[in-house]
This record gives C-alpha cells, structure tokens and sequence, in this order.
C-alpha cells in the first residue's frame, strides 16, 4: 500500500490568518475511500524550504497532496520550488493554455499564463470551478490554496488514479474508556507494549481526557486495523485491565 501525505502552504495558516481547511477534508475524501493519512506537513511561503520538502517525499514515492503558492504572484512559490525539486526548468503547458484560454478568451494574457507555467514533464490536473488547472508528476498533486478548487481536484485525481486502493483492506477501531486511579497511561505502559509486540499490523493508540478544571476523566483505549485482529486484541486488553481492576466502559 502506498502512504498517502499533504503538504499544506502558506504565510496566513502559519500566522493564524487563515484557517486550515485542506487537512480536515483530505482525511475525510481518504477515509470515505478506506484509506488513511500517513503525515501532513505546514510550510511558509518559503522556496528553499518547500523544494527540500519535495525532494524528500518525491524520493519516498508517497503518493501527496500539496495545497496552495501554485498562483502567479511574488509570494507564490510551489510552481518553481517542484521544479527545482525535479531538477528542470518551468513552461507553459500546451493543456494549460488551452484551459486558461477557454477560461478567458479574448481577455487571455500573458499574466494569466503564468498559471499554467508548470515544470517540464508534468500533467494537468483540471479545475472544475475555473478552468484554471493545477499540475501533478509521480503521485505528487500540485492544488490551488482556494478549498472549493482544489479539494474536487482531489477528489479527481484520487478517483482517477487510484481505485484499486481503495477498501483494499478492511479497517476499524474500537476502544474501551477506562477511569480511575491506576488507569493512566504510564501505569498501562506494559500492556500497550505488550499488545503492540502481539499485533504489529493494529495501530494502538491512548488519548487521555480531563475536564476544564483539569482534573482527570478518563483514558480511551484502543486498536485501529483488520476486523478479526482488533477483536482479538481487544479481548486481550480487557481481560488485563479487568484483572488489575479497572473500570471500563465502550467507547460510544
């Protein structure tokens, strides 16, 4: 199975201008399709900085959504940061023209143009609200910052290109809320790591819970992965924390 990840660009995220809505929503379009996110990465406005990104994930063979800086201003930098992250030089794609032409018309410059200088080699990816398209090469999706452009340009190319991924592996999660003095994660450290050494192929996880006045509620305890193993895991799991006595409760 691939892993999938996202790189989410811009200033105005990182200096709580704006607020993220790629990473929700790309979580949830891989969900539906019972694929999971594997890593998320913010970046600034910064090129260097977003070309060693790609470099790196490019070289990993993850498949990525990369959202926002494809635009044509100075603050934009997504376009040449992959470019030289591939190591070739940025031109206007015949499929872009022709899109942005069919956008524009008579009014086409070469300003606009700008938005379909891609680097050499890519493909478009189309943009049903405008016309104007985004770009991908070797399971890299290149997206508008604009949420209603690019997460149907998402949904597009996850459509398109990978189906045969999807529900290729059944998963769920199912976990047990535990309260009391001696459920705390630091006093369950055996168990988790005895449950993760037993199912290596669940996802175990703990998420602790206290109230406002920060008093302690409760610790959700739980498997994500393969039905039967989760099942049988979580078996395990209650048999232990019943014989250290602690108080247990499903999840709702």
């Amino acid at each position: 199975m691939k892993s999938f990840g996202a790189i989410i660009i811009g200033d105005e995220i990182l200096s709580g201008k704006r607020i993220d809505r790629h990473f929700a929503r790309i979580a949830e379009l891989l969900a539906d399709r019972g694929l999971r996110l594997a890593w998320v990465e913010y970046l600034g406005d910064e090129r260097a900085r977003i070309a060693d990104t790609l470099r790196r994930s490019l070289a990993a063979g993850d498949v990525v959504f990369s959202f926002g800086g494809i635009g044509n201003t100075p603050d934009d930098h997504t376009r040449q940061a992959a470019a030289a992250a591939l190591g070739v030089d940025l031109v206007l794609h015949p499929d872009a023209e022709r899109e942005i032409r069919g956008r524009f018309g008579a009014e086409t410059t070469d300003v606009r143009l700008l938005l379909g200088t891609f680097p050499r080699g890519v493909d478009i990816v189309p943009n049903p609200f405008n016309r104007i398209p985004g770009f991908r090469v070797r399971d890299h999706h290149f997206l508008p910052g604009f949420p209603q452009m690019a997460h149907p340009m998402a949904e597009w190319a996850l459509d398109t290109f990978y189906a045969d991924l999807f529900r290729r592996q059944q998963s769920v999660d199912k976990a047990f809320l535990l309260a009391g003095s001696n459920a705390y994660e630091s006093a369950l450290l055996d168990l988790m790591e005895r449950i993760v050494a037993d199912f290596p192929r669940l996802r175990l996880f703990s998420l602790p819970s206290m109230a406002e006045d920060g008093q302690r509620r409760y610790l959700e305890l739980g498997v994500e992965g393969e039905p039967e193993l989760v099942d049988q895991a979580m078996t395990a799991i209650r048999q232990e924390i019943e014989r250290r006595g602690i108080n247990w409760q499903w999840r709702p």
